[in-house]
């Protein structure tokens, strides 16, 4: 590419202000990782959740899951609406918690 002349790469192609717009962002981070361990039953189980927003501006809740040590399975929740993401995560946790998983040691 011949770039023998100036560049105008002060102007930007961008609607003015959609830069500093914080839409497709996060209220803040979302991330838990839990465990659920009896040494007993042979158990050491893993369940990650993580709310992250997608390349298209979409709210993702991702949960992973399987045997500590191992590649587990997972699976994604899109939502439209961040707060629809934060009631699943939150409806999720308390049904971990409540069959016993805790936060690792």
């Amino acid at each position: 590419m011949n770039r023998t002349g100036p560049t105008d790469s002060k102007h930007s192609l961008d609607p003015s202000g959609w830069i500093d717009h914080p839409a497709g962002m996060l209220t803040q981070p979302y991330h838990l990782y839990i465990e659920r361990a009896d040494a007993g039953r042979n158990m050491a189980r893993y369940y990650v959740l993580e709310i992250s927003t997608t390349l298209f501006g979409d709210t993702c809740l991702t949960r992973r899951w399987g045997r500590i040590g191992f590649g587990g399975q997972s699976m994604a929740h899109h939502f439209a609406d961040e707060s629809d993401a934060v009631r699943m995560f939150l409806t999720l946790t308390r049904q971990k918690r409540a069959r016993g998983y805790r936060p690792p040691s």
